[in-house]
């Protein structure tokens, strides 16, 4: 089984050896991610829990976008 890394700029870049997902067969892995915005590379919500979890869905669902899938297809 071949194993594809999935990147996207909608998203933040992944830090050391790590990247956004990986795609292994028909199962997308995703990394965690912080409520980082792609465009600065800077911390949103600034202790606002509300803005930071929408800033980690928006880059999740932006990871999910680049593999073809949605927020419909997690399993777990």
């Amino acid at each position: 089984m071949t194993n594809k890394r999935i990147e996207t700029d909608r998203a933040p870049a992944a830090i050391g050896p790590y990247c956004q997902a990986v795609a292994a067969g028909e199962w997308i892995y995703c990394s965690g991610q912080l409520p980082l915005d792609p465009d600065t590379a800077e911390m949103v919500g600034d202790g606002d829990i509300k803005a930071e979890t929408l800033q980690v869905l928006q880059n999740l669902d932006a990871v999910l976008r680049k593999a073809g899938a949605s927020r419909a297809d997690v399993v777990k």
